[in-house]
């Protein structure tokens, strides 16, 4: 009998499927990063959505060139002091365990009970390169999250705050919340993935249902604006597309849209832009 039920229950789901893309990514000779857990990290949940998916959004070349962005935005952090990484909503992220870290690092990883515990279970045997520790925090709480942040952000400690994946699937009043929050704890850098309102509305089309449980719900036609008026200073401004370009990872039909896939991610002009973005406080 084949199963009614929805292979994405909520927005934890989505973690088995970017890990399935890092697993195929990790999988090819001109790969541009290796993730040897992300197989395990997506089980076959991860794939069974992969395979769900329209055509044209299996290729997960937003997920893997994110990866790579983040990857390389931490790789230039830690070469200018940082000593600290909250990684919240860290999902099935493992570069804990991938990345070549100090071992003197210390790397916190928050996200709900479930995900975590699945996390334990599946790298019991593993050994991480940093000092690396995780917390139960309910993000979406207002006061949970700032009794994390006052606990863990202690000045000078030159931390770094990755929230990949985490910021489209908040409301417009929780990312303000957290945008505040991070303000107040004095981080010193915040990396985030965005995209405008166009991209968007494309990718929610492109989908159909599939991602009905676990809807995109921040919406901002200029998400880098959105963050400078609230105290932050992006100083890396970091393109997918553009950055797939230069890796000559373009599926052709898409390297003859660079006019239009090309936008000034600050005045886009309602053309369809997304990419990574790293943050200081003003």
């Amino acid at each position: 009998m084949v199963s009614t039920e929805p292979l994405i229950t909520d927005v934890s789901d989505t973690a088995r499927w970017a890990a399935a893309y890092r697993a195929i990514e990790s999988s090819r000779k001109d790969a541009l990063f290796c993730d040897p857990f992300a197989d395990r990290m997506a089980g076959p949940s991860g794939y069974e959505i992969i395979n769900a998916a329209p055509r044209k959004m299996r290729t997960g070349l937003g997920v893997v060139v994110r990866t790579k962005i983040i990857d390389d935005l931490i790789q230039d952090a830690l070469a200018h002091g940082c000593r600290k990484v909250l990684n919240l909503a860290a999902g099935l992220d493992t570069r804990p365990y991938r990345l070549d870290l100090s071992p003197e690092l210390v790397w916190v990883e928050a996200d709900l009970p479930r995900l975590l515990a699945e996390k334990e279970r599946l790298l019991a045997d593993e050994v991480p390169t940093c000092r690396l520790q995780r917390h139960t925090v309910d993000l979406s709480d207002a006061e949970a999250m700032r009794s994390f942040l006052a606990a863990e952000v202690t000045s000078p400690a030159n931390t770094l705050v990755i929230t990949e994946g985490l910021v489209q699937y908040l409301d417009d009043d929780q990312v303000g919340e957290l945008s505040s929050a991070l303000r107040e704890a004095n981080v010193n850098w915040w990396i985030v993935d965005v995209m405008n309102a166009t991209m968007q509305n494309a990718m929610e089309k492109s989908c159909g249902t599939l991602f009905a449980n676990a809807p995109f719900r921040f919406v901002s036609d200029d998400p880098i604006a959105h963050f400078e008026e609230r105290g932050w200073t992006a100083t890396d401004v970091e393109s997918v597309y553009m950055t797939a370009r230069k890796a000559n990872r373009l599926p052709w039909h898409l390297k003859a849209l660079a006019p239009l896939l090309e936008p000034d991610p600050r005045n886009t002009g309602g053309r369809p832009w997304g990419g990574v973005l790293r943050l200081s406080p003003s």
